[in-house]
């Protein structure tokens, strides 16, 4: 069949649109999920991929997506390939679909706060195309200089300035996808609309389990006339805790909010740090920072100013631009021998909850990790008060799906989000990596995907296996 199917596909996108050469596929076979940490997930669903195809226009992906129909063979959208939940592992025989040919900006009106752009675009290309019409792109995550649009959205991401302009999917208005079967669909980017359901809903966030995004028109936004940083100190998490949940019950909307207390060296500031940063127009950032470093002196903050905030902001790309440099031109195998002599188990775990309900998954997820010998050596709440982060290490796993007690608290953790209201993840997606818990998230209601999935999806080609689809 792999003979067949890449002289159709060469006869319907051109020979250098195809790719077979071994390096080239081994290159697409991860994304920045390694198997050290994917705790529940089988080697073997690492997969050198059949092909690797890289289509310039949405027709072309609908070519391949109608080929890939014909031959039963599986379909994997590429972005960036930075995420981190294994949502772009291909499987066994599949087309890796890379859309980094996608990444022609359509058009931008500055009057409607508005651009029409490709899938395979890169954020930080984007940003700057904006740039030159005096406007910004919201979505600000670590990866902008190597993530694309396409994966920003399949994942709905969150990034720096989300406290502000919102998730990735908020800034969605209308859609360009391709289904499983190679029909394309095209969505109304109208500004507000009452006459049915939000299709694009079924997209963010869907990983390319129920299509192949391939454009977007996205809602971007003015430049700033003024930014402002500052850096508040809490003894307690409580307390910045606290401060952050009344800033936000207020309708304070910084473009930074980060709560931080880290335990890591060197940096070993005493309490908990608040990183703030406002912008927009001048009036609105000086009441606005006039009025929440006020409520934070009422929570017992101390003002430090603003140069810790102002490196953390300059900072915020450093860890992109270093995987786009040394990590990403390395096989995955090399990649994942590069992380091997941590002698630890880790990961970074991201749920929202209730705001009430914050405090009290903080305690009992401590309290997980002690029993296990894991070790918090971070907490953090991101752009919101529901949206809460840890960074936890244990002792060195044995290897690839080891399912040890770290592994184990791990899981503990996410299921007590869950069993308090929330969600096992707020930032990155399930891919892989989470598809195990997905039931348990999503009750009844994954049966109710999995029924969108059949009808739209009726051979089952479009990135099987992911979100537990």
């Amino acid at each position: 069949m792999g003979e067949d199917i890449a002289a159709a596909l060469r006869q319907a996108l051109g020979e250098g649109a195809v790719l077979d050469d071994l390096r080239t596929r081994q290159l697409h076979a991860a994304d920045a999920l390694s198997p050290s940490r994917a705790f529940s997930v089988a080697p073997a669903s690492w997969n050198v991929p059949l092909l690797v195809v890289m289509p310039d226009s949405t027709e072309a992906v609908a070519r391949v997506v109608r080929l890939a129909c014909q031959y039963r063979a599986p379909v994997i959208p590429f972005g960036g390939g930075t995420g981190v939940m294994g949502a772009a592992v291909p499987c066994a025989g599949s087309i890796v679909v890379d859309l980094k040919r996608l990444n022609r900006v359509r058009a931008v009106s500055r009057e409607d706060g508005t651009a029409l752009v490709e899938a395979g675009a890169i954020l930080k290309d984007l940003d700057a195309a904006l740039q030159g019409h005096g406007l910004m792109l919201g979505h600000d995550p670590w990866s902008l200089p190597i993530a694309t649009v396409g994966g920003a959205i399949s994942t709905n991401g969150v990034g720096y300035r989300a406290a502000r302009y919102g998730s990735m999917g908020a800034q969605v208005l209308g859609l360009e996808v391709v289904l499983p079967t190679g029909d394309v669909v095209v969505t109304s980017a109208a500004p507000k609309a009452a006459s049915g359901p939000n299709l694009n809903g079924l997209f963010i966030g869907a990983e390319g389990t129920l299509g192949i995004i391939t454009a977007a028109t996205l809602r971007v936004f003015r430049a700033p006339e003024e930014r402002r940083f500052a850096t508040v100190a809490f003894a307690t998490f409580e307390d910045g805790f606290r401060a952050v949940a009344e800033l936000s019950a207020l309708g304070m909307r910084p473009a930074i909010l980060d709560l931080t207390e880290e335990r890591r060296a060197p940096r070993a500031a005493p309490g908990v740090l608040l990183y703030l940063a406002f912008e927009g127009y001048r009036e609105e950032v000086e009441a606005q920072e006039k009025r929440s470093l006020r409520l934070c002196r009422e929570f017992a903050g101390q003002e430090l100013g603003p140069q810790q905030t102002e490196a953390h902001w300059r900072e915020r790309h450093l860890s992109g631009e270093r995987y786009q440099q040394q990590v990403l031109p390395l096989l995955p195998e090399e990649r994942w021998a590069r992380g091997s002599d941590r002698r630890q188990a880790w990961d970074y775990l991201h749920v929202a909850l209730p705001v009430s309900r914050v405090l009290k998954f903080r305690q009992q997820a401590a309290a997980i990790a002690k029993e296990a010998g894991a070790t918090v050596q971070e907490y953090s709440v991101w752009t919101a008060p529901e949206l809460f982060s840890l960074l936890m290490t244990g002792a060195a796993v044995e290897g690839p799906g080891d399912s040890g007690a770290f592994a184990h608290a791990v899981d503990a953790i996410l299921r007590l989000a869950q069993d308090l209201g929330g969600s096992m993840e707020y930032c990155h997606g399930v891919g892989l990596k989470l598809a195990h818990l997905v039931e348990r998230e999503w009750g009844s209601g994954l049966d109710v995907v999995r029924r969108l999935k059949r009808v739209l999806d009726p051979y089952g080609i479009m990135n099987p296996g992911k979100l537990g689809l």
